[in-house]
């Protein structure tokens, strides 16, 4: 019972030390105990701003850029989505102004003359949002910032960041709890050896200490080398189990990453309420400022004789902000052509599958590399606390 207990046990400790490791990775998600030191917090969460820099850097950098995903909206397609909000839209700023710089104003004009002024506004509404999109495609990194929109959501999600790891190498992690079994049994059956020989009660301490080190290291790499399949021995080949899963992987990491991060609504949001927002907006104001000009025309010194010079820049002002106003809901109608236009899936499925496999390896590894030695040592650290379980139980089978 006592010789046949060491590699049950030294298994056991591979195992459970791999599943403590594995979940010390990402939980929890804020630090728990007192800070600096006096405490822990899952080694992905405690990095996101790291990691999703890195991830986002692999991913614009080799799979998609900002004027890709841009690049592929239609004009005329979105101005045909937002058409009946945009126009209803129309109306109602009409009325607000009229209302907002002379009260009474709008209920007072005949209804002919309401209803030609707001045809009149309609009718450059559209040419207006046309050429907006395309001076927007034309410069789009004047607007949008695709990494800080990633990022911005991967470190505000952290439970989102987890996921993507998670469900990347989800077989990856379940290889590395497995492993810990086989590794820890077969270290088991050296440990039962060099207690016969030795009868030292320190040998069980320093074995689990030493299973759970080398399991987690050996595991660690069996995920990420050779790169390439490579033949053992001249008896069996391995390639690393991460690598080897390159397609299935591809499909998975593509499919979260366009459901969850690169969505139309968060490409939306990001270029109306981004860093580079004020920009758009400036842009927005131009173009409904030059309309209104326009629409002006000969009649443009007279109105602002009646009005005042100051008064009729505040009335453009105060039009511009309206619109501007009511783009992220009026954005919000062309989020399903958004989708399929974009095919932002099927573009990093096909790209990643054809990245190479120092390249792919980028996608995950960040969340090992950099803090793995943690991973080995809390490994090793509770395979030696096991290993003082084990000489306790020593005794009592022994007795």
């Amino acid at each position: 019972m006592v010789y046949a207990s060491m590699p049950l046990m030294a298994a056991l400790i591979g195992y459970v030390t791999k599943l403590v490791a594995i979940r010390m990775m990402f939980q929890p998600l804020e630090f728990v105990g007192k800070k600096p030191y006096l405490g822990w917090q899952g080694i992905v969460p405690r990095r996101a701003a790291r990691m999703a820099s890195i991830a986002v850097d692999t991913m614009t950098d080799r799979l998609i850029s900002a004027s890709e995903v841009m690049g592929r909206l239609d004009p005329e397609r979105v101005v045909k989505e937002i058409e009946q909000p945009l126009l209803a839209g129309v109306e109602e700023i009409a009325r607000e102004i009229a209302q907002e710089f002379q009260p009474g104003l709008w209920e007072n004009l005949p209804d002919q003359v309401r209803r030609r002024i707001v045809r009149h506004i309609q009718a450059e509404a559209p040419g207006v949002v046309a050429s907006l999109l395309e001076t927007v495609k034309n410069d789009v990194d004047a607007v949008f910032d695709l990494k800080d929109m990633v990022v911005t959501n991967l470190v505000r999600d952290k439970a989102l960041l987890n996921r993507i790891f998670q469900h990347a190498g989800r077989k990856e992690f379940q290889f590395i709890a497995r492993s810990g079994i086989v590794f820890g049994f077969a270290i088991g059956l050296v440990q039962m050896f060099a207690w016969a020989a030795l009868k030292n009660p320190w040998v069980m301490p320093i074995f689990g200490g030493l299973t759970g080190w080398f399991t987690d290291w050996l595991a660690l790499k069996m995920i990420f080398n050779p790169k390439k399949p490579t033949r053992y021995l001249g008896i069996f080949e391995w390639q690393g189990l991460f690598l080897k899963r390159r397609r299935e992987v591809a499909a998975d990491y593509g499919d979260l990453i366009a459901r969850e991060i690169i969505t139309p609504k968060n490409v939306m949001e990001a270029v109306l309420r981004g860093p580079l927002s004020d920009r758009l907006f400036a842009l927005v104001a131009t173009q409904v400022r030059t309309v209104i000009d326009k629409q002006s025309g000969p009649a443009r010194p007279l109105v602002m004789l009646a009005v005042g010079s100051g008064r009729y820049q505040a009335i453009k002002n105060s039009i511009a902000e309206k619109v501007i106003a009511r783009l992220p809901e009026t954005m919000t109608h062309i989020e399903s052509y958004a989708e399929d236009a974009m095919d932002i899936r099927n573009t990093l499925v096909t790209k990643m599958q054809e990245m190479s496999e120092d390249e792919f390896e980028e996608l995950i590894r960040p969340a090992f590399e950099q803090d793995e030695w943690i991973l080995i040592t809390v490994g090793a650290v509770l395979g030696f606390g096991v290993g003082e379980l084990q000489v306790i139980l020593v005794k009592y089978l022994s007795v």
